[in-house]
């Protein structure tokens, strides 16, 4: 026999945050939403209460000494998951000012009682709290005062069967508080001012009972409410593998022929490759054809575009995949991106889709589309990324941009080659007084490749690979020198004069 009591877990109605909790938020549980004034405390506890409350499960908002409930409402209303037909009906505001203005904490408890019991709610939210700790403070209440006054209401809460929300600016985690200590679950939200950027996270302190996600979570404010992005599961399949065809494959084209034999039949699937090369050396291009050939395979693919607009006439290849829904784009222009948020869009596309082939274009642009908070730490947000994919089932392909500077064997300016499956070089050459393009696969992961290196041309209709580089011993510059001349030095010494 089980003797175990099982707790509901409630959907909070906010994407991403159930999952940061471990499943939802416990039914009858007594919470504390903490955070700076502005970083989103408010909003968060409203999107809660109007996915929550019904008419059958009532939802009772008690106002303290903050905003007035007719200025709150008129702010709050602008947001998508604010419903007027709810107001007054399923949820009601109630205005604690004038019991809290005294600064007697047993008058505030019985206003709040008196309003439980006539309503009967499922659910309680308290805003702002810490101002009926303040005012109690002014008053001269000690701390032993407070601490029984909120264990009080945490028990009368508990036997009411009401989940409840106290809402607080508490600027500092570590500040000991007797909310926190009688708390079944803290959130945390905080956010920072970097040059032109503002970055929202959250941070689940506590949360009784369950396993919730560690760390730091980014969040954005729209109008649709809060999103919180929180970081995409390991192991999961979507998209491609899961819906893969009988029979399919287990390489793809890479959309030129002469590579994949390079490649040894082309890119395993599932596998991540990097193409490193410099500016105008074709990776784009190369880009473009990945994803033309899954069209031409019956296969959809995402494109995330960081550095030229895809669907302009810049990329016709890649806009006219757009236009007939091959291809999906996540072309965010926002100053404060995050990498869990791009991955969170990338996802969406792929689900969305049904996509087998992912390109990123460029890594270069990438880290100038981040937010200052997370160009210190892009190196391990590239691997989240590259993991988070992943986990997906994709082919991806991300493009990286370097100086080519003619003796220096670099794969990426971010030490992540070693993060990919495999890794394409484009570099340039000089030979007979021309500057050609050479193309090379460095490597595949448990699969045998060519270790040729040959030249390639972009034509009209794309990509194309010619005759290896013969008699090429240099590592990237075939350009002739002159023979040693002498010279004199400011010492009568002689020197040796090469270009």
């Amino acid at each position: 026999m089980n003797s175990k009591v099982k707790i509901r877990q409630l959907a909070t109605g906010v994407p991403g945050l159930d999952e940061v909790l471990g499943g939802g938020l416990n039914e009858f549980s007594f919470n504390l939403i903490a955070g700076q004034p502005g970083s989103g405390k408010t909003t968060l506890a409203h999107q809660i209460m109007f996915a929550l409350a019904t008419p059958e499960r009532p939802a009772l908002y008690f106002t303290v000494l903050g905003e007035p409930p007719l200025k709150m409402l008129r702010y709050q209303q602008q947001f998508d998951f604010f419903d007027s037909e709810k107001v007054n009906h399923a949820i009601r505001f109630i205005n604690l000012s004038e019991a809290t203005v005294k600064g007697d904490l047993d008058t505030v408890l019985w206003s709040i009682t008196e309003e439980v019991q006539k309503q009967n709610p499922a659910f309680v939210f308290i805003d702002s709290f810490r101002s009926v700790v303040l005012s109690s403070q002014v008053h001269g209440k000690s701390q032993a005062e407070l601490q029984q006054f909120v264990h009080q209401l945490g028990m009368l809460m508990t036997s009411w069967q009401a989940t409840t929300f106290l809402i607080g600016e508490y600027l500092n985690k570590t500040e000991a508080n007797p909310v926190s200590t009688v708390a079944d679950g803290v959130i945390s939200l905080c956010q920072s001012v970097q040059r032109n950027s503002v970055v929202r996270k959250m941070e689940i302190l506590k949360m009784r009972g369950q396993s919730t996600l560690a760390g730091l979570h980014t969040f954005r404010i729209g109008r649709e409410g809060i999103c919180v992005f929180a970081p995409v599961g390991q192991g999961r399949k979507t998209g491609a593998l899961q819906n893969e065809p009988v029979g399919r494959t287990n390489r793809l084209s890479i959309g030129v022929p002469e590579l994949d034999a390079m490649l040894g039949g082309g890119l395993p699937r599932g596998y991540s490759v990097l193409v490193a090369g410099p500016s105008g050396s074709g990776k784009s291009i190369l880009a473009a054809a990945f994803l033309a050939e899954g069209a031409r395979q019956g296969e959809t693919g995402v494109i995330a575009a960081f550095e030229q607009q895809p669907s302009g006439s810049r990329n016709p290849v890649v806009a006219a995949l757009i236009a007939q829904g091959l291809v999906g784009i996540v072309d965010s222009r926002a100053a404060d991106l995050s990498i869990e948020e791009i991955v969170h869009q990338l996802v969406a596309e792929i689900e969305r889709l049904k996509a087998v082939r992912v390109v990123i274009d460029s890594l270069s642009g990438f880290e100038l589309a981040l937010a200052p908070a997370f160009k210190q730490d892009f190196r391990e947000s590239l691997s989240h990324m590259v993991a988070a994919l992943a986990s997906t089932g994709v082919t991806v392909l991300m493009t990286s941009e370097l100086e080519d500077r003619h003796t220096d064997l670099r794969f990426s300016p971010y030490g992540t080659a070693f993060l990919t499956d495999a890794i394409i070089m484009q570099r340039y050459i000089e030979i007979d007084s021309r500057l050609r393009r050479m193309i090379s696969v460095v490597k595949i992961r448990a699969s045998s490749h060519s270790d040729e290196m040959r030249l390639f041309s972009i034509r009209d209709d794309g990509l194309h690979i010619e005759e290896p580089v013969e008699g090429y011993e240099g590592l990237l510059s075939a350009r002739p020198t002159r023979q040693p001349a002498p010279c004199k030095n400011g010492t009568g010494e002689q020197r040796d004069a090469a270009v």
